[in-house]
């Protein structure tokens, strides 16, 4: 009779997680400044990090992950953000569809497990949900269609972050049934996980942001795109905290751009020789005017890991109850992870890109030089705090501390549709 094996404690599985992506970092760190410089997608640490197990860290154990929680996954995400910030924005993507794949019920079984081999196997998924124009909000304009030989996907998306590094991308749409046409109202929205590698994908690096250069983040064309009816799902069916789940990436983000500040500082000051006459000590190191720059960027930094720690408890208070969808623990949970996150966002956006702009107080003009890219701090921080803009947020935070009003699961971006007729009414 053979013996059944324990699980290893959750710690236990993030020790080993971080053993195996850990020796990787120092050397995705010496080469992010070239890369920048450069504009060198990251396709070699991307490869490394999903070779380490990087795509599967939240599969269970039973399926070949590591089966981390949420807590979990976010240390390792800060970590990987540390050595290079466009990381762990590049597999967002991944993180969410794996987190759907948890959250499929048992008559889903077949299609999960196929897909959790295929993501032990090292495979990853990116993102194109959103696209730009003067699409009207609501309505996606790319469409899922039947064809001759099946399902196919035509349209234009944008902000496809990880998707020119990815196997498959997780695509929004809205889904033509028969004798239905494009311009109809009431077409179901969908996701389709489409293949990126086939001649009706046509992906493109140009986003021209001044910070997140290298997460791959531009614009994908579909054009007859073939897709598996089994992955084209209903959008309704999304687990509701995937917008705080992007977030909570985006916070690890954040957090991991301050500790990148902070050990940038700490080297800086360290090698320094040179000093100011009028400062308070011989070597930099020992100026306590310098020090309490640094140690005000230690706190930013600290602070940031927390939040993030607390943000992703928040959210698997929310992955706990996923399975019992709309109970009353289920609606609260998914409330206060939407929440958690927010008031983090609304911390680290002003927190993080102000300790990378401390960073320069504890230097003299040579910090400014392009060759040690220390500004590539600031810009990374300020683009995420651009996303999700924040002002909405506190809003919405202010709205449930006073009134208990429940906030938003999902949004869009796009001319309102007011705004629409009455430009095709003076067309």
């Amino acid at each position: 009779m053979s013996a059944v094996s324990t699980p290893l404690p959750v710690t236990e599985r993030l020790r080993l997680a971080r053993g195996r992506i850990a020796p990787l970092l120092e050397g995705i760190a010496a080469g992010v400044v070239q890369r920048e410089q450069d504009h060198v997608l990251p396709y070699e640490p991307v490869r490394a990090l999903v070779e380490a197990g990087f795509g599967r860290l939240r599969v269970p154990v039973e399926h070949g992950g590591d089966g981390l929680d949420l807590p979990a996954l976010a240390e390792i995400l800060v970590d990987v953000a540390a050595a290079d910030s466009n990381l762990p924005q590049i597999f967002r993507g991944h993180i969410a569809w794996v987190e759907q794949l948890l959250t499929l019920g048992e008559t889903d079984r077949a299609y999960r497990d196929a897909w959790y081999a295929r993501i032990v196997a090292g495979e990853f998924v990116g993102n194109a949900w959103s696209e730009t124009g003067s699409g009207v909000t609501g309505k996606q304009q790319t469409v899922v269609t039947e064809g001759p030989g099946g399902l196919r996907v035509d349209g234009r998306k944008f902000y496809t972050t990880g998707s020119i590094f990815a196997d498959w991308t997780d695509a929004t749409a809205r889904r033509v049934g028969p004798g239905q046409s494009p311009d109809d109202d009431d077409l179901e929205v969908v996701t389709a996980i489409v293949r990126t590698r086939q001649p009706g994908v046509q992906i493109s690096d140009d986003w021209d942001g001044f910070g997140q250069q290298l997460t791959g983040t531009g614009t994908i064309v579909f054009t007859g795109a073939e897709v598996d009816a089994a992955d084209v799902r209903p959008f309704a069916e999304r687990f509701r905290f995937q917008t705080a789940l992007y977030q909570l990436v985006l916070l690890a983000v954040h957090a991991g751009i301050a500790e990148a500040v902070e050990r940038d500082a700490g080297h800086e000051v360290r090698t320094r020789t040179r000093s100011y006459t009028h400062g308070l000590a011989p070597l930099v190191r020992h100026d306590a005017q310098v020090l309490a720059v640094v140690g005000e960027i230690s706190a930013v930094a600290w602070t940031a890991r927390q939040l993030v720690r607390g943000a992703a408890e928040a959210l698997q208070a929310a992955a706990d109850t996923a399975h019992d969808r709309d109970s009353a623990a289920d609606q609260a949970a998914n409330a206060v992870a939407e929440i958690r996150t927010a008031q983090a966002q609304t911390v680290l956006s002003e927190s993080v890109p102000r300790a990378a702009t401390l960073l320069f107080n504890t230097l003299g003009a040579s910090g400014v030089g392009r060759g040690k890219d220390l500004d590539r701090h600031w810009r990374n921080a300020r683009t995420v705090a651009s996303h999700n803009p924040v002002i909405y947020k506190t809003r919405i935070v202010g709205d449930f501390s006073v009134n208990g009003t429940t906030p938003p699961y999902v949004w869009d971006i796009g001319t309102h549709a007011s705004v629409a007729a009455a430009a095709g009414s003076e067309g």
